[in-house]
């Protein structure tokens, strides 16, 4: 058996773990790069193999930085299926349909202002590249044995994170493989805690917050303050989100905040062409999340959901007070870059940071303190006011992340440390060690092992 990481090894994203074993090649997640330009330069790269002999994917949820790749996969010849839950399903197709027309409409941007450094900008991949995806997308039941090929069987674990992830066990060659994916938080707001594995030879843990512990603080009461504070100065507040389950638990917050009389009547947009079908995959799937149907009916009558283009334009110019949550998360596209592009300059501007924010984003630059941003080739001077939520972060951090592995009825052979930047990831091999006594290795992009 071969494990080659050519994904999320010493950064947080583009996940991709390569498994050969009989014959049969598997990929573990199939994600975008984002970031650093070297790291982004890679989503260009075909795989170390070629993509027609990959017999599976296995997707640990939908986020772009474990889908995001699969339309190239797909492009360069992948015929094979793509084995996730149902609603992983339901947002693969709406992250690759958004990012694929993000794609589109950054390279003809481009084009049109001359911005890009080629003759003539292209997009990773087009919307109907995208949607060559979907027919291979397999719904796969939770905690059920699902076999892949002889000798290889999968069982998909609740991960938490966002609704439908999941973490992995896989069964070949007499040994159980678990790959974590992205874990959630024991105590999140709208998703129930990770089920934690109790058997495993080798294990591929992410490190995302590896080196820190959440704030013990409240996150309502945060959101409360901030959107007070602007309102008092007329302001607007900007909530760089993941369309998916972040943005659904900053809207559950602001709703338990308008109904108790807390906050404002002010508008409340969420700016999303996918804002809808963000909402019904909540609605189709409640047994997977905290919320009634009746609860996401209500909620969502509180928020202006923008859709088309024309509607965020609208939002941008006008300028009295009023709540934006707007995809990308990190900042690396999406309509935030629109409101940005008005309002970062503005001091009575608050941006609000609630998710992990990958080295080399405009996120991550915000939160370090920039003077400037870049966006659509063109400098911003940041005179808004950046705060950061630590705790409403959807990702486990170190205590959680140990907590995971403590049901273990045997001890690992080795847990390999993937999802995170080589500190966190260090931080979290040292502790590992010191509380289980395993063997904890962190790989390199594009390291190989035998087993």
């Amino acid at each position: 058996m071969k494990i080659k990481f050519i994904g999320a090894a010493g950064t947080v994203t583009g996940s991709k773990t390569l498994i050969e074993s009989n014959g049969i090649r598997l990929l573990i997640d199939c994600g975008l790069f984002q970031g650093i330009k070297p790291l982004r330069e890679l989503n260009w790269e075909p795989l170390p193999v070629l993509a027609s002999t990959i017999d599976f994917v296995l997707l640990t949820h939908g986020h772009l930085d474990h889908c995001g790749w699969l339309p190239r996969l797909v492009h360069q010849g992948f015929k094979g299926k793509i084995y996730c839950t149902g609603p992983t399903m339901e947002i693969t197709k709406l992250i690759l349909t958004d990012s694929a027309k993000i794609q589109e409409e950054d390279a003809k941007k481009a084009n049109q202002e001359n911005t890009s450094k080629h003759e003539i900008a292209e997009p990773l991949y087009t919307v109907e590249q995208a949607k060559k995806v979907f027919p291979l997308l397999t719904v796969v039941p939770l905690e059920t044995t699902v076999g892949l090929d002889e000798g290889i069987e999968a069982v998909f674990i609740p991960a938490g994170h966002i609704i439908g992830a999941c973490s992995i066990s896989l069964q070949l060659e007499g040994k159980t493989l678990v790959f974590s994916g992205d874990l959630g938080r024991d105590n999140d707001v709208l998703l129930y805690p990770p089920t934690k594995p109790k058997k495993a030879d080798l294990v591929f843990l992410e490190s995302t917050y590896g080196d820190r512990l959440h704030a013990d603080t409240d996150p309502k009461l945060e959101l409360e303050n901030y959107i007070n504070a602007a309102f008092k100065k007329g302001g607007t507040v900007i909530i760089p989100s993941f369309a998916v389950e972040r943005a659904q638990s900053i809207m559950f917050i602001l709703w338990e905040l308008k109904k108790e009389g807390r906050i404002p009547d002010i508008p409340y947009i969420v700016d999303s062409p996918m804002g809808v079908g963000a909402f019904q995959v909540f609605f189709n799937n409640t047994q997977w999340h905290k919320l009634s149907l009746a609860d996401c009916q209500a909620m969502s009558k509180m928020f202006v959901i923008n859709s088309d283009y024309q509607e965020t334009l609208a939002a941008i110019n006008n300028k009295g007070a009023k709540v934006v949550i707007a995809a990308s998360g990190m900042i690396t596209g999406g309509r935030v870059l629109s409101y940005l592009e008005n309002y970062i300059g503005i001091p009575e501007t608050t941006i609000i940071i609630v998710g992990y924010q990958a080295e080399g984003t405009r996120g991550r630059k915000l939160i370090e303190g920039a003077k400037s941003i870049k966006i659509f080739g063109n400098y911003y001077k940041v005179r808004a006011k950046i705060v950061e939520i630590n705790s409403l972060s959807a990702h486990g951090d170190q205590a959680d992340l140990l907590a995971w592995l403590s049901e273990l009825k045997n001890k690992p052979h080795r847990v390999f440390l993937v999802h995170g930047e080589h500190p966190a990831a260090d931080e979290l091999r040292i502790k590992i060690r010191e509380t289980y006594s395993v063997n904890c290795s962190i790989p390199l992009m594009g390291q190989e092992f035998d087993f």
